[in-house]
């Protein structure tokens, strides 16, 4: 399910969006919207502040009184939110700033039918894309969402997996390594190290004989036999297979 929020001073306005978003979810199966409305931009930064809403996508009115809906999206990014933004308004004054707050589409009114659907399919064709780069893991009691880029390693703590991520902070969760080595499997990039570790091999800055080395200074130690089917697995990765001997700073692999 996609949470959309649509913030427009004008009901007939937000009426049009709404209608439209029904008719895409009834010709397209298994798409599904959550829609919430907004009369104005202090109501959605409001819920947003207050409820902790985040919208997967927001289509947004620029010219509201009191606060432009320019200025709610600028508001909006500063708070974190990573949201595509939709700007749906009456003049192309505001293009430019548009790219200010990373939107991902400015639709000149009156939006068609025909013009919605064409963002609609791109955004649910990048957010599924960008959903496989991530992982859904319950920690501290809550789903949270991990970029697989920012995996360096997980260690092994009997049934517990401490993950180190690339901003210097660690998640524990409560799996085995075996259950979380199936989930990072399909991709390339992770391979498993002996019985307790498993890498990023794109964090890696160097490996020999004994340990690896990530980019983040961090070591990790090679149990007995582990150096060489890794080496072969970080060759394939960069290099297709290819007979290089020297790492990413020159050290000898």
């Amino acid at each position: 399910m996609y949470l959309i929020a649509l913030c427009d001073d004008e009901k007939k306005e937000l009426d049009k969006a709404e209608n439209m978003l029904t008719t895409y979810q009834k010709e397209h199966p298994g798409c599904v919207f959550s829609i919430k409305r907004f009369g104005s931009a202090q109501e959605l930064l409001q819920t947003v502040r207050e409820e902790d809403y985040a919208p997967d996508l927001l289509l947004l009115d620029i010219y509201m009184p009191q606060k432009t809906g320019m200025l709610a999206a600028q508001e909006l990014r500063n708070m974190g939110s990573e949201g595509r933004i939709i700007f749906l308004t009456s003049s192309v004054d505001h293009a430019l700033e548009a790219f200010g707050v990373d939107a991902s589409q400015y639709l000149v009114k009156p939006v068609t039918q025909k013009q919605l659907f064409l963002v609609l399919d791109k955004f649910l064709d990048e957010i599924t894309e960008k959903q496989k780069k991530y992982l859904l893991l319950r920690i501290d009691g809550k789903i949270c969402r991990i970029a697989l880029e920012q995996i360096l390693s997980c260690e092994a703590q009997g049934k517990r997996q401490c993950l180190y991520l690339a901003d210097g902070s660690q998640a524990i969760v409560r799996m085995t390594i075996a259950e979380l080595h199936r989930m990072l499997e399909p991709y390339e990039e992770f391979v498993k190290v002996g019985a307790s570790y498993i890498v990023n091999l794109s964090h890696i800055d160097s490996i020999n004989s004994h340990e690896i080395c990530l980019d983040n200074g961090r070591n990790i130690f090679l149990p007995r036999g582990a150096y060489q089917p890794l080496r072969e697995k970080y060759f394939l990765y960069y290099c297709g297979g290819g007979q290089i001997e020297t790492g990413a700073h020159g050290q000898t692999l």
